[in-house]
């Protein structure tokens, strides 16, 4: 029977895979992080910032107030919205806490806590209790070793939030996603539109009053109304090139991100879950079979199993006999070992085929391979030659009887000929055998 006690923490803690003592494992203790305005910040976090100022200083104070009054109203209300939301749900994001309610119940984070070295310990969660954090967490939690604490449902460590990413900011993290999808979206029109209206019809871009005081087409104002600053039309365009650029190589990573959390939803998994699968998923090319080699020439045809002829016997035919001639023995009769089948037509032919046996022979022997002979009654030349009664269907190769079947589809066996001759001990008598027919599925 199994003991369980509530008292013994220590034993269900997770043994160190490599030995040695407690302090060895583990880094020097650190102070965790709180959220991801905890120092220090992380470079992605300030280019992420930097983008998202730059496209609503360019997008508000420069591109918008150039459209013409009924666009300009609905390019203000949309983007703002999305600009809004953006910034709402990036800063709650950045902002909220997502440790564990055991770690934020007992911590306040003033005393440090053993750095989790992964390069020493797979892992220091064991029994849903947290060696490092010493507190009980939830059965999706994970401490995370850069900010040093367990989150409760943890998903990702997110670099341009500089926060984890668990249950208590996802939706957050995701509506974040969403909202600079949306407003990259809008802002790519807007732009394309002042960059070819500049070239196309300049007036339609310069329906502001301010412009009314303005000498020539080169010179533009940016940041209507509130404070007009006059620019060249070289400056303006660069800047609308550079915005447009970033705003599609920004657009290209967000989809792509958004794209992979939606299939993570529909999957019911988190992005940990996802590279843990991946990571211990087997590799398909691994369980590709391998290809046997193919049979080379030399392949004992007797593996391929026995040949099966096609042919469909319906009616019996008249007996038929075959005899053997052989150098140093006279006429001998047998029975061939497999019965041999012909359909009412060949029977009704006016005369019969039969091999010419000459000195020459039309096919060669070769050993491991299948002998082909010709069609029964054709010889090397095309004239067909009758034969008598008293001649068998022999072919003669290199001095060794063939024996060939009267249908010339197959070769028989030699050896199972000659012991049959053998064997027989009756050489003038001729065998008469009734042919059946039965078709070989």
């Amino acid at each position: 029977m199994t003991n369980l006690s509530c008292f013994g923490r220590h034993r269900r803690r997770t043994v160190p895979q490599n030995g040695g003592s407690r302090n060895d494992l583990l880094g020097v203790p650190l102070h965790s992080r709180v959220n991801g305005w905890s120092l220090p910040l992380h470079v992605f976090q300030l280019i992420a910032w930097l983008i998202y100022s730059f496209m609503a200083i360019v997008t508000f104070g420069i591109y918008i107030p150039l459209l013409p009054p009924p666009w300009s109203f609905a390019a203000y209300s949309f983007i703002g919205t999305a600009f809004l939301l953006h910034l709402f749900t990036h800063v709650l994001a950045v902002t909220t806490d997502p440790a564990d309610i055991g770690v934020r119940s007992r911590k306040d984070y003033s005393s440090p806590v053993p750095v989790f070295d992964k390069t020493k310990q797979k892992h220091v969660i064991d029994n849903l209790h947290c060696t490092l954090c010493e507190v009980d967490v939830g059965p999706k939690a994970k401490h995370c070793s850069t900010c040093n604490k367990c989150v409760a449902d943890f998903d990702h460590h997110c670099k341009w939030l500089n926060n984890c990413v668990g249950g208590r900011n996802y939706w957050f993290f995701f509506l974040a996603i969403s909202s600079a999808v949306l407003g990259t979206c809008l802002i790519i029109p807007v732009v394309l539109f002042v960059f070819i209206a500049h070239y196309v019809n300049p007036a339609l871009l310069r329906t502001a009053p301010q412009f009314q005081t303005v000498k020539g087409n080169g010179t533009w104002l940016v940041f209507l109304p509130a404070a007009p600053l006059e620019t060249s039309s070289i400056s303006l365009m660069a800047l609308a090139f550079i915005s447009i650029m970033l705003a599609l190589a920004s657009l290209l990573l967000l989809c792509h991100l958004l794209c992979f959390h939606i299939y993570l939803l529909s999957q019911g998994m988190s992005t940990y879950e996802y590279i843990m699968r991946k990571r211990h998923s087997p590799n398909p090319k691994e369980k590709e079979p391998k290809v046997p080699a193919a049979a080379s020439n030399g392949t004992n045809t007797q593996s391929l199993g026995p040949l099966e002829s096609p042919v469909d016997c319906d009616a019996p035919l008249s007996s038929r006999s075959c005899t053997f001639k052989l150098e140093d023995r006279g006429q001998a009769s047998s029975r061939l070992p497999e019965p041999i089948c012909a359909d009412s037509e060949m029977e009704a032919a006016s005369r019969e085929r039969h091999i010419d046996y000459s000195s020459v022979t039309p096919t060669q022997m070769i050993p491991g391979e299948p002998m082909m002979s010709l069609p029964v009654g054709w010889s090397l030349s095309g004239v067909e030659k009758p034969q008598g009664a008293g001649q068998s269907d022999v072919t003669l190769v290199e001095g060794i009887p063939v024996v060939q079947d009267p249908l010339g589809s197959s070769i028989m066996d030699t050896t199972v000929v000659h012991q049959q001759l053998m064997t027989d001990t009756q050489p003038e008598a001729v065998h008469p055998q009734c042919l059946g027919f039965q078709e070989n599925m």
